[in-house]
């Protein structure tokens, strides 16, 4: 039997359930649109393009994930799918885990590709990008690590608000804005970097997978060779050896590696060669509340350690 106090609070929790569902259409609509960019690069970038509009951005994959290569979805992604009105991606076959996710999703979920359009990509010399794309030109690879470039990352900023511009019109021009002062700053950092690459002496590099491409051909650097495929499988031995060789005959000055991919074979042929072992930041991780400008605070790291090993100013 009900008492009065717990009548009392059947109907109040009844009035409070009641008001909830009345209200969440009503407050959903009054959130602002959830863009959901794929990775930290173009989650990056997407937030320098929002800043002062009416989006909300949040990032699908973990920000430490770096490139998704071969990536599998879980279900807290497929959650964040459901909520997002928009979804920003690189493009060019990095993100080929939502292949079959997309064609379900239906016109509820507008896709930015932020990759769009652009030209001068750069093929897979090595076979070792793990994403497959027929080119807009053939049916080779394409590199899609277009982010690397600071000329190439001005670009995406353009074209991610481009279709936020059709998803927001009110914002049009905080985002219109808000790209061109992002392109400017990659204009900048880009002159930066092909002003380094003339004074470099050493010009033959080592990387360990294919993600600096972009970076190298804006410097006039010629990547010699790549570690491994994806930067995660190890060489086998006869791939050690080739690669040593390589090391030696084009006198590669260091093997550059990336964070979060696994060293033990960098340090391997650095002990046979005799070359360090280098850390570059390609931006493809970081936190989730990175400063916007995280992007050159870590180029600007970059540049300079480049510069160290591979002798700027003639040294």
């Amino acid at each position: 039997m009900k008492t009065p106090c717990n009548r009392r609070l059947s109907a109040v929790f009844g009035a409070v359930l009641l008001v909830l569902v009345l209200g969440l259409p009503a407050l959903a609509k009054s959130r602002p649109p959830v863009v959901l960019a794929t990775t930290f690069p173009i989650y990056q970038i997407t937030r320098n393009v929002v800043q002062g509009g009416a989006l909300s951005v949040d990032l699908m994959l973990p920000s430490t994930l770096g490139c998704p290569h071969d990536y599998a979805l879980s279900p807290r992604d497929m959650m964040k799918l459901g909520k997002a009105r928009v979804l920003v991606i690189n493009g060019l076959g990095m993100e080929e885990f939502l292949h079959a996710v997309l064609k379900k999703a239906g016109p509820s979920l507008k896709v930015i590709d932020s990759s769009k359009g652009i030209t001068s990509l750069i093929t897979d010399e090595y076979g070792n990008q793990g994403h497959r794309q027929k080119n807009r030109h053939d049916h080779d690879q394409v590199n899609p690590h277009l982010f690397v470039s600071p000329g190439m990352a001005g670009l995406l900023a353009v074209n991610i608000a481009s279709g936020l511009s059709k998803i927001d019109p009110k914002n049009v021009a905080v985002y219109q804005e808000n790209a061109r002062a992002y392109s400017e700053r990659m204009a900048v950092l880009d002159q930066r970097v092909r002003a380094l690459g003339k004074r470099l002496v050493h010009r033959q590099i080592m990387t360990q997978h294919g993600v600096f491409d972009y970076l190298a051909r804006d410097m006039g650097l010629t990547i010699a060779a790549v570690l491994a495929s994806h930067g995660v499988r190890e060489p086998s031995a006869s791939e050690m050896l080739s690669l040593a060789k390589t090391i030696r005959t084009k006198k590669i000055r260091a093997i550059f590696i990336e964070p979060g991919y696994p060293p033990k074979a960098a340090k391997a042929l650095s002990k046979e060669t005799g070359i360090p072992v280098v850390v570059l930041d390609p931006g493809s991780t970081g936190p989730k509340n990175a400063d916007p400008a995280y992007y050159e605070i870590l180029m600007d790291r970059n540049l300079k350690t480049l510069e160290s090993v591979l002798g700027g100013n003639g040294r």
